[in-house]
This record gives structure tokens, sequence and C-alpha cells, in this order.
């Protein structure tokens, strides 16, 4: 709607990561094939380049939705190095770093991995929207030390500023105090992160039974899963020059299966190449917005389309 260029950053190709020795065992693609590294964003700018659009920043999702994972702090500090080295933009939106529910883990803030400053081209996004369910309220915070920048945000907020309410309310639940923990806030996420790791551990459990790959989820509300066995045979005339499916043809096969899933399985899952992912029949499932007996029916649709030949 601003008439913003979006160019994706195609990992795999630049990994360390055999993929073709993977693919012969049926393995799912590997978390670390899906990490940026220096040569992947170095690839994406030439490509933007060449299309006409000089990227001015970097949107990095840690941890990462939808894969559902957090960077290690190497990935998210080469990518920091990079963003200066090439005075591009990083903002690292960082909305689930309160759902971090896998221990232990590796997710480090960009805020405590940039060095002393934050300088000129690091910049940090958050809000309550996931974490504590609490979307309708838009309340988030963003932080950067470039005062091009926050003079602007500064002059946007008397256009979209949070009522007076909303702003007693929100005062209240971070400073409240517990029972038995220092803050309200800390005992809901602890409460809330066992809750979402038992669902998790649901889902998980019941691909590996079918044994259906997928990414160990350690973060987030949602799930990595591949469903690559149940798109519909590639058809030898789909294949581009290069030797690779052409994008239509992806697009179709994945489209045939989100469509199977939805109207004969009751299952809505969001198509992996709705989000740039490189292959065809990846989905995220979003495995928290649902009660207890809804979550409990849509395990039960999964297991009957797993066992379905």
């Amino acid at each position: 709607r601003a008439g913003l260029h979006v160019q994706p950053v195609n990992t795999f190709e630049h990994s360390q990561v055999d993929l073709q020795a993977h693919d012969a065992t049926q393995a799912s693609v590997p978390v670390e094939a899906y990490y940026p590294t220096k040569g992947a964003l170095t690839a994406a700018l030439q490509k933007s380049v060449e299309e006409g659009h000089k990227p001015r920043v970097l949107l990095l999702s840690h941890p990462n939705n939808p894969l559902g994972v957090c960077y290690p702090p190497r990935v998210v500090c080469e990518c920091i190095d990079w963003c200066r080295e090439n005075q591009v933009h990083l903002i690292s939106d960082e909305i689930y770093a309160g759902s971090v529910y896998r221990s232990p883990n590796d997710f480090k803030s960009a805020l405590s991995l940039a060095g002393s400053t934050l300088g000129a081209y690091v910049h940090f996004v958050y809000a309550l929207s996931k974490d504590f369910a609490l979307s309708g309220l838009r309340v988030g915070v963003c932080y950067s030390e470039n005062e091009d920048i926050r003079l602007p945000l500064q002059k946007l907020n008397d256009l979209c500023q949070i009522s007076s309410q909303t702003q007693v309310l929100v005062e209240k639940m971070l400073t409240s105090e517990s029972g038995y923990l220092p803050f309200w806030t800390d005992e809901f996420l602890r409460e809330n992160n066992n809750r979402i790791r038992s669902r998790s551990d649901q889902v998980q459990a019941l691909l590996s039974e079918f044994g259906v790959p997928f990414l160990p989820a350690d973060s987030g509300l949602f799930l990595w899963i591949d469903f690559s066995q149940f798109l519909a045979p590639l058809d030898p005339a789909s294949i581009g020059a290069n030797g690779v499916e052409t994008l239509e043809s992806m697009m179709v096969r994945e489209r045939q299966l989100y469509l199977k899933l939805m109207q004969e399985h009751g299952l809505l899952f969001t198509p992996g190449l709705s989000m740039r992912n490189e292959r065809p029949g990846f989905f995220r499932f979003v495995f928290t917005a649902a009660n207890d007996e809804e979550f409990t029916v849509g395990l039960h649709r999964l297991r009957t389309f797993l066992a379905t030949p």
C-alpha cells in the first residue's frame, strides 16, 4: 500500500547444509538452512538493485514467524554486521520474545548483541499483541538511537496516540506484583509458555508418529510442517530450463493441497509459498488460536488426514 518493494532473502543455496543429502533421506529441511548469512543477504541486495530497488531495511523476525525458532546469537550478529557494512537498517521484530517456551534456548535480543550502542542502523520493535494476547489494545514500542528516525516517529505518534485508559491499564498490568514471582507478568508468561509448550509437544508427537517432518519449535505460537510428501505428483513438463520446478507449478500443487486440507479435512494451515518459502508443501500450523476442545478436534482431524492412504 505504501509502494514498497519487498525482496525475499533466499537462504537455501547460500547455506552450508547439503540439502540434496537431506532430500535423499526424505528428511525435512534442517533449521540451519533457513539462517540468513552474509552471502544470502548480499545476493538478495544485488537482485533487488538489478530490479531497480535499492534496499533500505532488513526486517528480521526473531523469534521467527513462521518457523517457530530463535536465531542463534551468531546469526543475529552476522545480520547486524552486514547491515552496518552495507548501510542498511536492521529492524529486529521481537514480538514473540516472551513466548520462548523451550529451555535451554539461544534467544538473545538484538539489543544485547549490537554492542554498547545500537548506532544508526539497528532498531527494535515489540508489542503486547502476541505474548499477552492483547492485539486489540494496539500497544507497542520502537527503540532506536537514530535521531533521523526518532523525530518523525514522534511526529507520527501525534496521529495515533494510545488512549489514557489503555495507558493506565497497561501500566497497572506491567507493574502489578505477583504472589510468588516479582511481577504478575512473570507469572502470566510462565503459565502461558507452559500451555504453549504442551500443545506444541502434542502436535510434534502426532507428526512424529506418522513420520511427517517438521522443525522442532522452541518459540512462538506455531509449528513449521513439511507436507511436501502429500503434494500431487510433479509434471515433468513443469521443470524449467534451469532444471527446477517453475513457481507457477509449485503454487498450483501447494494450493491443491491447501484446499484439500481445508475442504476435505477442516484444517486451515498457512501455505509456505504465501510467506515466500523456497519449496512447495510447507505449512504453518498455528496451534494456539483455539480453545482446548477445538484443539482436540483439530488434532483428531489432522490424525485422520495423516492416516488416510
